[in-house]
């Protein structure tokens, strides 16, 4: 009974073993995509501002702030867009993530269930068997 009882916790401590690694290579590709976006995003907007600001140190007169005022409303403008954008974009990546995972917990936890019910109907023949067996038969 004994040796019964350490093969199912062995083979219960490996599929959560393997159900964790599973689960972790998608949290942390998930990690990795949303970095990637954020950086990217980032840099592209790093980019605009600064040759924006490479002209800014160009004027020298009032005509050229006027003519310059327009383009940094701009370059806020499509900042605050691509954050927003990003934003959605990671918030896209990170559902899909949590599907995924969700999924694989679902599986787990059916297979458990199922598990669990073929024990079950295994004892309860087992005991019908053994009540059959234990009961007096009339004559």
């Amino acid at each position: 009974m004994n040796q019964q009882f350490n093969e199912q916790f062995a083979a219960a401590s490996r599929q959560f073993a393997d159900t964790a690694a599973q689960i972790n290579r998608l949290a942390l590709g998930n990690a990795q995509a949303v970095y990637a976006l954020q950086l990217a995003a980032i840099e592209e907007r790093v980019n605009a501002t600064f040759a924006f600001w490479g002209e800014a140190a160009e004027v020298r007169d009032m005509e050229g702030l006027k003519t310059l005022m327009p383009k940094g409303v701009q370059v806020a403008r499509e900042n605050i867009e691509r954050a927003v954008a990003t934003s959605q974009e990671v918030l896209g990546q990170t559902v899909k993530t949590q599907e995924s995972i969700g999924e694989i917990a679902k599986s787990q936890v059916e297979a458990v269930a199922q598990k669990a019910q073929a024990t079950a109907e295994t004892a309860q023949s087992k005991f019908a068997e053994a009540t059959k067996a234990a009961t007096p038969k009339s004559k």
